[in-house]
């Protein structure tokens, strides 16, 4: 009978100590002996990520790019090596392998690059002998020879890129959490784990502030329809699936809300209404690197016009920088500024098929008097930009409109 093959990844919170990492040991092991060929990508132990990043910047406030992934890259190796070391204390043989080692081809943009081949050569002969192969995540090398890594949950990518390539049966990604939640039960004590969940929608709540997978892996995932299975690294209990169609959630209008606190806004004011003027504003904004989020144009008669829009938190100097630049180019007026925003979003395949969503949400936050400042929609989701100190407040009023505790 042929070996399924199972790629499994493990975050840093499940490989964050010693007894930990016999314990994920123990789970691959497990794996293994049900006639499977497992491969496994691994993040750096606990919050050696942040420790490394913070060593350099005490070094130097800007370290070069290349050098930053020379560092960040080693917190993989050392939790690989670990891990094979762990497994084979156990009985069976294992063996680690950089990015680099296993053929993983990228672009050459150092912090953040993008994967594009696989080679897995080594791989699949290590399997061939019986081994368990467990892959340092978040890395791979360029054509000129050099390290690089793919950007904050890198690991995520590495594991559904390796299933591609290896053709995996299924690709488990085992977190701290249960699975996936209809949202952050942190938040919400009612919050349930969602059973079955299409890439779209996970998709989408991805990149709306759910932070239990990373939106790029969710993609290639959905491009080579490679199920996901979310799970538990210390629970045996069924995760979440994620697949590319399940017929019980079209009836589902809402499967989820999430919120994100690390948005903020800028608004041009007194802008002159004349065609092209927007296309200025944001090609020297995309030049500086800035994500631009939602955008809102008010209409005036006075041939002047406001335009608003909101970015991460994190791109906020660099593109009030472009913002000022442009609008003196321009001969804008003012320019405010806003930090205490975030943003809430429902999100639901059914939504395409389901009428008075929108108005639904707006109602239950209209009635706990939580005022909406700008609005952005998809075909699957539905977002609001409100004052940051109710957004907890509007994500439990919100979960509890659309029954989320009952799914």
């Amino acid at each position: 009978m042929k070996k399924h093959i199972i790629v499994q990844k493990f975050g840093g919170s499940s490989v964050a100590n010693v007894d930990r990492i016999k314990t994920v040991a123990k789970r691959i092991f497990e794996t293994k002996t049900k006639n499977n060929n497992v491969v496994v990508v691994v993040s750096a132990l606990g919050d050696t990520t942040d420790e490394l990043e913070e060593l350099a910047f005490n070094i130097t406030k800007n370290p070069s790019e290349r050098e930053m992934d020379m560092l960040m890259s080693t917190g993989e190796q050392i939790s690989c090596a670990l891990l094979a070391m762990a497994v084979k204390e156990l009985g069976h043989d294992a063996i680690s392998f950089t990015g680099n080692q296993v053929g993983i081809k990228t672009d050459s943009s150092h912090t953040k690059a993008r994967i594009e081949t696989i080679c897995g050569k080594r791989i699949k002969a290590a399997l061939k002998q019986n081994k368990i192969v467990i892959v340092a995540g978040f890395q791979g090398v360029s054509d000129e020879d050099e390290i690089t890594t793919l950007g904050r949950g890198g690991s995520d990518l590495t594991a559904v890129a390796l299933a591609v390539a290896l053709k995996a049966n299924v690709c488990e990604i085992f977190t701290d959490v249960k699975g996936i939640y209809t949202t952050d039960p942190r938040v919400v004590k009612q919050a349930r784990k969602i059973q079955n969940i299409t890439f779209d929608e996970m998709l989408e709540m991805a990149s709306l502030g759910a932070q239990v997978m990373q939106a790029r892996s969710i993609e290639v995932a959905k491009r080579f329809n490679i199920p996901i299975h979310v799970r538990s690294s210390f629970s045996k209990e069924e995760g979440t699936m994620i697949v590319k169609k399940d017929e019980k959630l079209e009836e589902i209008s809402v499967r989820g809300v999430t919120s994100n606190k690390k948005e903020s806004k800028i608004t041009i004011c007194s802008v002159p209404d004349q065609p092209g003027i927007a296309a200025q504003i944001f090609t020297e904004i995309s030049k500086s690197g800035a994500n631009v989020d939602i955008i809102v144009q008010n209409v005036s008669h006075t041939k002047l016009t406001d335009i608003s829009f909101t970015i991460p938190t994190s791109d906020f100097n660099k593109a009030l920088d472009a913002t000022t630049k442009i609008a003196k180019k321009i001969r804008a007026g003012e320019i405010l500024t806003d930090k205490n925003i975030s943003r809430i979003s429902i999100v639901g395949s059914g939504m395409r098929s389901h009428h008075g969503i929108a108005a639904k949400m707006f109602q239950a936050l209209a009635k706990n008097k939580i005022n909406i400042d700008m609005i952005s929609t998809s075909e699957i989701s539905i977002s609001c930009i409100i004052d940051q100190k109710q957004t907890d407040e509007a994500v439990k009023i919100l979960h509890k409109a659309f029954q989320l505790d009952k799914i």
